[in-house]
């Protein structure tokens, strides 16, 4: 079993994002499985390895884990000729990449982008871990509505968020919190609105983690249901979805929530899917078949291949074409 270098830019707090603590969660979990470890290739860091060092020693048989969406075409360059897995977290980032690398999806709303958009590679699925912190501890919740800024819509922010504070108790959360699952669970409405961030920041939303933590914890939540939002969240049984249609119906809505508050009900096998055990299973499938598919790779040298056909816009032209002849053919031979 090769090694794992999880590629990333740095993990100060310049740095903290919910994927930076995904990709490092991530890692803790592969290091179960195989010896693993965090490269860093933007800031020298004392206690990892830093990217450009490790390139000029000689490298071990060890697979390179690129996941930073913005920095993946130009690592994909660097390290050519080398194993190397993307784990998606966003799509439509606008690059494509050979099919010598292996894609592994957080989400199966990324899945599907790569289904698409890299027939040819080996896709994988792997959702990101809910820690065990995060469940309902049965406490008291002595605030009512619970919001994260960053992402958050303007409608949300300027509108109902104001709308809501002369009828409930709001707490806005601003920036880092150390302990979230606590917040969670003194908590009754969680309200996560990040469609309008995403389509301003061209990308997608990839897993949106804390409206399932939310969920984990008992929290009513109230949530666009964008991208990979929709793996998990179930308006109606699960969730509410939230923005809809008029400001009066959403404020009503959550008042109601409120007023007879009981945390969410779910199936007890409902978050089995995003626990350790079922993330670790994946581990061991996923990563022994990426590493059968490695040594194929270093037995049989790129020209030796019968490549599959990439599915690239010239091919898809020519596809159409092809298929656009045959009706006219198909039409001349009826007539």
């Amino acid at each position: 079993m090769r090694s794992l270098y999880f590629l990333l830019p740095g993990t100060t707090q310049s740095f903290f994002c919910g994927g930076l603590f995904a990709e490092l969660k991530a890692m803790r979990l592969a290091q179960q499985v195989c010896s693993a470890e965090v490269v860093t290739y933007r800031q020298r860091e004392a206690d990892h390895l830093f990217l450009e060092d490790v390139l000029r020693s000689p490298t071990p048989n060890a697979i390179f884990v690129v996941s930073w969406g913005f920095d993946v075409p130009k690592l994909a360059s660097k390290l050519r000729g080398r194993s190397v897995i993307y784990h998606a977290h966003s799509a439509n980032y606008g690059f494509t990449l050979p099919a010598e690398i292996p894609i592994i999806t957080v989400s199966r709303n990324t899945l599907g982008y790569w289904g698409q958009l890299a027939p040819t590679s080996l896709l994988y699925y792997l959702p990101n871990q809910i820690s065990d912190e995060f469940t309902n501890r049965g406490g008291d919740r002595e605030i009512d509505v619970l919001v994260h800024a960053r992402k958050s819509s303007q409608y949300l922010m300027q509108h109902l968020v104001p709308a809501l504070r002369s009828h409930c108790r709001v707490e806005v959360i601003e920036g880092f919190v150390p302990d979230l699952a606590e917040l969670f669970n003194r908590s009754r409405v969680y309200l996560y609105d990040s469609a309008e961030y995403w389509a301003t920041q061209g990308v997608t939303e990839g897993f949106g983690l804390q409206p399932l933590e939310a969920i984990a914890c008992g929290c009513q939540v109230f949530s666009s249901v964008n991208h990979g939002l929709s793996d998990y969240l179930d308006p109606g049984f699960n969730c509410h979805k939230i923005a809809g249609c008029s400001l009066e119906f959403d404020r009503d809505r959550i008042l109601k929530v409120i007023k007879k508050f009981q945390p969410i009900a779910f199936p007890a096998n409902f978050l089995a899917e995003y626990r350790v055990a079922n993330i670790l299973h994946r581990w061991q499938v996923i990563l022994a078949e990426v590493n059968d598919f490695f040594d194929h790779q270093q037995v049989h040298q790129r020209s030796q291949q019968q490549l599959i056909a990439p599915l690239t816009k010239s091919r898809v032209l020519q596809l159409r074409f092809q298929r656009l002849m045959a009706k006219v053919r198909s039409k001349l031979g009826r007539s």
